[in-house]
């Protein structure tokens, strides 16, 4: 069969509108393309298949073409219900990767593509939350034995995957591109930093300047939001579990305060901490009225939905990706696209100047796995520094900036306990 017969989409036809909005991402990635050029020659991946469980968007899809033109067959699912766009998914299908994903597919639908995808046997896999390993390991262990390891997109997903590697359980290598320098320091700041205000704005269209913004979680991506919240004029507190990440925010000088007292100063909330529970009961019956609520960490339980349903009389959608919850008092909570991802389900994630960045390390590390996966063993490991650096150093040459080289009296000299 070939890829539209194996495919499971909303609507082929839809094809021409996605194969737009790639293009238009493929001419702003040139470090993708600077790869693309080598890998049409090598075709390093030829006879792999390789599963990718991302964002399906246009900036995934150009990461998943140029694997594909590296010789693998390739598979992908979305890894979010919301941020999967039916006609991108119709243009990769169009060009011969297979697809089981649509938008807002019911939980069983959602479910049953990550099986599907598991069940075309890939040999490597891109994982995002760690959500195909987690079911190859629990769900589906007679999938395993094909997979020689992958690699990983998120903070949320190497958490589980330390998890995993700690209990022994680990059945095969992956590598933390989140952790890369070229990732987390860019990626999780810029790139979410924007993107998160982008898809705030853009769904509710209220001006930001004046109000007041409750950052909760100042880790790359928390920097990230608070910075461009500032950007924006408004008032920015910060609410934070670690001493040393407060005590940074401070020094930038955001207002730290624990989430009871936040809760009843915040106009906006964004949550970005990776963790269950972060905005519960607790802070609903303090918030102001029309206090809005977005989620930027990976998975939608931040955000206490369940709650704030039970605290309310009434739930409606307001405006596009805008649920307003009416409490017993009279006043309103505005919840953004079900507490998924905002700037993936409102909007259309990261720049793709961003994720040229991004994707070229999950590419670049996907072809070292393929190298040395019996040399890594069964663990979770950093990109290897090379390839980081690579990654920068392309992404400058791009804009045409040049930077100085050690001279071989100055790499002698720090290599040297001698003055």
């Amino acid at each position: 069969m070939n890829a539209i017969e194996k495919s499971v989409i909303h609507d082929i036809s839809l094809a021409p509108s996605g194969r737009q909005k790639i293009n238009w991402a493929k001419d702003h990635m040139p470090v993708l393309g600077r790869i693309r050029e080598r890998v049409l020659v090598e075709k390093p991946l030829a006879g792999k298949r390789v599963a990718i469980s991302l964002h399906l968007e246009a900036k995934t899809a150009c990461m998943a073409e140029l694997i594909r033109d590296a010789g693998a067959e390739v598979v992908i699912t979305g890894s979010n219900p919301l941020s999967t766009q039916d006609d991108i998914c119709a243009a990769l299908v169009s060009e011969g990767v297979t697809v089981f994903a649509r938008y807002n597919p019911t939980p069983e639908e959602y479910k049953s593509h990550f099986i599907m995808t598991l069940e075309t046997k890939p040999d490597l896999i891109i994982d995002d939350g760690a959500d195909l390993v987690t079911i190859l390991h629990s769900e589906r262990p007679d999938l395993l034995e094909q997979v020689k390891g992958g690699c990983e997109e998120t903070t949320t997903g190497i958490k589980r995957l330390l998890s995993l590697e700690k209990s022994g359980q680990l059945k095969f290598p992956m590598i933390a591109v989140n952790d890369a320098f070229s990732k987390s320091l860019f990626d999780n700041r810029y790139g979410t930093g924007q993107s998160v205000w982008d898809g705030i704005n853009r769904t509710t269209n209220l001006v930001v300047a004046g109000k007041t913004v409750v950052v909760i979680g100042y880790g790359w991506c928390g920097k990230g939001v608070a910075m461009r919240a500032k950007g924006l004029g408004a008032r920015v507190i910060v609410v934070e579990i670690d001493a040393i990440k407060a005590t940074e925010a401070h020094m930038e000088g955001f207002t730290v305060l624990p989430m009871k007292e936040a809760a009843k100063q915040g106009d906006f909330f964004v949550t970005v901490t990776g963790n269950s529970k972060v905005i519960t009961k607790d802070h609903y019956e303090v918030m102001k009225d029309g206090a809005i609520l977005a989620n930027a960490g990976h998975f939608d339980i931040e955000i206490d939905k369940v709650s704030l349903e039970e605290l309310s009389i009434q739930s409606e959608v307001v405006r596009k990706d805008i649920t307003q919850y009416h409490l017993l008092d009279g006043r309103k909570i505005n919840l953004l696209a079900e507490g998924r991802l905002v700037n993936l389900a409102a909007g259309d994630g990261h720049p793709a100047e961003i994720m040229d960045m991004t994707f070229a390390l999950q590419v670049l590390s996907l072809l070292y796995l393929h190298q040395s996966n019996e040399k890594i063993g069964a663990h979770v490991i950093d990109v290897p520094y090379e390839i980081d650096e690579q990654v920068s150093r392309h992404f400058l040459e791009s804009l045409g900036i040049q930077i100085d080289e050690l001279t071989p009296e100055q790499t002698e000299y720090l290599g040297s306990w001698e003055i």
